[in-house]
């Protein structure tokens, strides 16, 4: 249950990083009110896996998901650029955080 809750986290702070950019795009209220929600649930879904998982572990994953997922929706989303050089720094960031769920 822990690491469906850690992998929900990095989701939640995925959809943080999102609204960072809505919100400094549109200045609204409603922005702002996803922003905090989403990182309030992360942090609260990563305190929760962090009671089962090692902190170092837990923290790595989050931050993890959280970075590379960010910049896969910016991708997506924001016409950011799809250079075959960031495609593999991405991968190889999600592959170390198999490979810690691998040997935890």
């Amino acid at each position: 249950m822990a690491w469906l809750a850690l992998v929900c986290a990095g989701l939640f702070e995925m959809l943080g990083v999102l609204m960072i950019n809505k919100l400094h795009k549109d200045r609204t209220w409603q922005s702002f009110f996803y922003l905090i929600t989403s990182f309030s649930i992360s942090f609260i879904l990563l305190g929760y896996s962090m009671e089962t998982l090692p902190m170092g572990t837990a923290y790595a994953i989050w931050t993890g998901i959280g970075a590379s997922g960010g910049a896969i929706l910016g991708m997506i989303f924001y016409g950011e650029s799809k250079d075959w050089r960031r495609m593999v720094f991405i991968g190889m960031i999600l592959g170390a955080t198999i490979g810690l769920k691998l040997v935890s």
